[in-house]
């Protein structure tokens, strides 16, 4: 098995499953540690090339994903690789699609998802899921 996330750094969400997932803000420097094993961007253009395997969810800044099957496909390999891996979402600020995404990710964790926005923001950030939409985005995730 991988060494996983540092349950105490910055960033790492702890799903109620017991499964640790790291948000972060390609806008500020990589953390201190070890680097992700599995990505999921969430940007309105292409990410930068990186050295471990990622996905690119095309999402503008302050809206909801271009294709939300291929989101929740995504959300779903997140999920399930966070188990054994060092596993990281990421947009440029690091708040509204990387929360809105975290708290969908919960929603797989079995969090409800009515419940979904309010545990992300305790657990992450309170300034996590920025929008209206996204909150509805959320709430009707499945």
């Amino acid at each position: 098995m991988a060494e996983l996330w540092d349950p105490a750094a910055d960033g790492v969400l702890h799903l109620p499953s017991g499964r640790l997932i790291r948000g972060r803000g390609l806008s500020r420097p990589m953390p201190d540690g070890p680097a992700p094993s599995f990505a999921v961007y969430l940007l309105g253009k292409q990410p930068p090339d990186v050295s471990w395997e990622s996905r690119w969810v095309r999402w503008p800044d302050f809206r909801l994903p271009a294709d939300r099957a291929a989101a929740r496909e995504c959300f779903v390999e997140a999920w399930q690789r966070c188990e054994t891996e060092r596993v990281e979402v990421a947009c440029a600020g690091g708040r509204g699609r990387t929360g809105t995404a975290l708290a969908c990710i919960a929603v797989l964790d079995g969090v409800a998802p009515d419940a979904a926005v309010a545990y992300v923001r305790e657990h992450y950030s309170p300034h996590a899921v920025e929008t209206p939409w996204q909150r509805r985005f959320v709430a009707a995730f499945r």
